[in-house]
């Protein structure tokens, strides 16, 4: 039985990163039966448990080679894992994994990646050697392949597909979980009261962004909006959204546990209207055909908001209310019609993301083909 490794920035309790490894493991699972699947995983027992797949520590290098030793295919992605905006020590790292599968002699896919900003010329040089090794790139957006390009990579096959997560279908989540939880959290689900979801993140320090969030969001509840913070990377999320409820006059929800990405995906396609900073929440709410208005504080989430045909309401260093009011307001003067453009845009984007696993999988089977008679076989 083939098996793959997924490396990726999993096991930390990062919603967004655990709703790719999940749209990954089911895309994978609903194409090919039986295949073996393990994760590099921060927290191996919890991914195991949650996800059905053996999973290894991705800090001990000695679980590591065990893994991919074993493996047909090494899948590295999705999310951003190839920046060095948050530090190089993380692209060193990704960029070793893929560097030890190919010493190894492991084909390498890559699972609609969002590339970039890679600034340092040492991260710029390791990516332009250890990338052009790669057998197959997918990424989720035109400006990652651009970036790829931009820095020398030009061997490997490159192709836009989607976010692993927009492979997702609304029709298939239960909003009843998400329903529960936000009742038991004292929510009013009349009819009445529409809700309103916002994602927060920290960033650099900044702090305007935060006051701007709390007076649309003050804005809201007064023209009869119901506001419901939710914290996708648990707990700093959840101390942000605290932070800002505190900056507000009116009353609002700060969501206080851990969800799964089952109940926060449920929870999001209860909302009227999503105003996220965030990218997956950013997602998931297109996903469920809510409406996003989005706080952007990196590239990554203009590159999204663009897929869309639309633009990010407001920077996160330079905020306005103005801004980022004229965005919420056009959606709810019209939101049929938003809802209507969403579900347009969003589908094309489905089917370029389910199709990345086929890609995968088309590699996986060209490599067993040529392995030697001895080799595992599907």
């Amino acid at each position: 039985m083939a098996k793959v490794v997924i490396s990726g920035y999993y096991g930390f309790d990062n919603l967004g990163d655990e709703a790719v490894l999940f749209s990954i493991l089911k895309t994978l699972r609903e194409l090919r039966i039986g295949l073996r699947i393990e994760v590099l995983s921060n927290a191996p027992a919890k991914t195991a448990e949650i996800y059905k797949v053996t999973a290894s520590n991705r800090w001990k290098l000695g679980d590591v080679y065990r893994a991919l030793k074993d493996s047909d295919l090494l899948i590295s992605g999705g999310g951003s894992l190839l920046q060095d905006v948050t530090g190089i020590k993380s692209l060193l790292y990704y960029l070793g994994v893929i560097w030890l599968a190919r010493r190894l002699g492991k084909p390498v896919f890559f699972y609609a990646q969002g590339i970039g900003p890679v600034r340092s010329w040492l991260g710029r040089l390791a990516m332009r050697l250890v990338v052009n090794k790669v057998n197959f790139i997918t990424v989720r957006d035109e400006s990652s392949r651009r970036d790829l390009e931009e820095m020398g990579i030009n061997r490997p096959c490159i192709q836009v597909t989607a976010d692993p997560v927009l492979g997702l279908e609304e029709k298939f989540v239960d909003k009843t979980i998400g329903r529960a939880i936000l009742e038991e959290a004292g929510l009013d689900l009349s009819i009445e009261r529409k809700l309103v979801g916002v994602s927060v993140r920290e960033w650099q320090g900044l702090t305007d962004y935060k006051k701007v969030v709390a007076e649309v969001c003050d804005k809201l509840t007064r023209l009869g909006y119901q506001v419901v913070f939710l914290p996708m990377h648990y707990p700093d999320d959840l101390k942000t959204s605290q932070e800002v409820v505190g900056l507000m006059e009116q009353p609002a929800a700060a969501l206080s546990e851990r969800y799964s990405v089952v109940e926060m995906a449920s929870l999001i396609a209860n909302m009227d209207l999503l105003i996220g900073m965030r990218l997956h929440a950013l997602i998931l709410a297109a996903v469920m055909h809510v409406p996003p208005v989005a706080v952007s504080y990196d590239p990554k989430i203009d590159r999204f908001m663009g897929l869309l045909g639309r633009t990010a309401a407001t920077p996160a260093d330079n905020p306005n209310f103005d801004d980022l009011w004229c965005a919420v307001e056009e959606i709810l003067c019209e939101p049929w019609l938003a809802r209507e453009e969403l579900i347009q845009e969003v589908e094309p984007l489905r089917q370029r993301a389910q199709l990345t696993a086929s890609l995968a999988l088309e590699l996986l089977d060209r490599t067993l083909s040529k392995a030697p008679q001895t080799a595992k076989y599907l």
